[in-house]
């Protein structure tokens, strides 16, 4: 395969569209898995260390994060960072595409089977605003990754994830003491305000991460429930 070689390897239409996942090569490493929703760039294998080290921000917010729900699997690497905090009990992923969460399963995503074998894992295929109107169980720590921040929506409905109605829900989910984290590509001053509303006070924390050698900074927006 050459540096510039990209072959396709898995697509699916859902009523949200299409999802095509790519296989390219690079000068760096070899067989980067690239997703693409409705022809948009949304991540690949090669640019995980803003997922990475946001969440390893997030879990360190946390005296005890025994269980923790994460909105959007992705390809995994969230789920994988959260698993490998031994504190944690029962981690929740909620992801409404069921292709990706097929590929996962079926090593079409080649870590994906390894990941989801942790019996602590648990993934359901649903909208994130609807799992978590649903939801009755409490948890330490709300990680939201859905669409890269509210300036970079793939889905014009994920919306209403960084508002004030959706954020109340996840504030009456966790437990007291718990943390909400969403994190963002960019600067939400909206969503800031839209937590501090909810939960009376929220932070801005702007962290630097390497994303192929190449520094970018990404916003990790924070809440606690007193």
């Amino acid at each position: 395969m050459t540096t510039d070689s990209i072959a396709e390897i898995a697509r699916a239409e859902t009523e949200r569209g299409e999802l095509v996942l790519r296989r390219r090569a690079s000068e760096t490493a070899a067989d980067v898995l690239e997703l693409r929703v409705n022809g948009v760039f949304v991540m690949d294998t090669l640019e995980t260390t803003s997922e990475i080290e946001l969440a390893a921000q997030a879990l360190a917010l946390v005296d005890e994060p025994t269980a923790v729900l994460i909105g959007g699997l992705g390809l995994g690497f969230t789920l994988q960072r959260v698993l490998a905090d031994v504190r944690v009990e029962r981690a929740v992923v909620v992801e409404i595409e069921e292709p990706l969460i097929e590929w996962m399963r079926n090593g079409t995503v080649p870590h994906g089977p390894g990941i989801l074998a942790d019996a602590r894992a648990t993934v359901v295929n649903a909208d994130i605003a609807m799992a978590i109107a649903e939801a009755r169980s409490a948890y330490d720590l709300v990680l939201l990754d859905v669409d890269n921040g509210p300036g970079y929506l793939v889905h014009e409905g994920n919306e209403q994830v960084y508002q004030a109605e959706f954020l109340g829900r996840c504030h009456d989910l966790l437990s007291p003491g718990g943390v909400l984290v969403v994190w963002s590509a960019n600067a939400a001053p909206d969503l800031l305000a839209a937590m501090r509303e909810v939960f009376g006070a929220a932070e801005e924390q702007a962290h630097d991460v390497l994303l192929q050698d190449r520094p970018e900074e990404y916003f990790l927006y924070l809440a606690r429930r007193s």
